[in-house]
């Protein structure tokens, strides 16, 4: 990747995640760097893990707990969570929140039990 890339959420056509809806930003295959997604996570998330990515997810807006390999954490706006590979994740509660896949998202590494 030679150049900058900008882009604008609401131009990004939502699609659906295993948490509910999806913009991902900087998803050109010749980035391979990180994705930086925007997520309105619904009730019903999906448990899930990578194996290759980390994820830094920032909560904006609503409250909930993350699920954490089991693990209920409270969450709130301006709570950030930094969620190693094989760690197995899922939010609670109605939630928008930044996501950032690291290295960039790749939809074959998302695993269910």
């Amino acid at each position: 990747m030679q150049k900058a890339i900008v882009t604008h959420f609401d131009e990004i056509e939502p699609q659906q995640c295993p948490c509910g809806t999806t913009r991902r930003a900087f998803a050109v295959p010749e980035n391979t760097t990180a994705t930086i997604h925007l997520v309105d996570i619904s009730v019903d998330a999906k448990t899930h893990y990578h194996k290759k990515l980390t994820e830094i997810y920032l909560i904006l807006e609503g409250e909930g707990h993350m699920e954490l390999d089991g693990e209920l954490i409270p969450v709130r706006p301006m709570t950030t969570i930094f969620i190693p590979p094989g760690v197995r994740h899922r939010a609670i509660g109605k939630m928008k929140i930044v996501n950032i896949p690291i290295p960039a998202f790749d939809p074959h590494d998302e695993w269910f039990d």
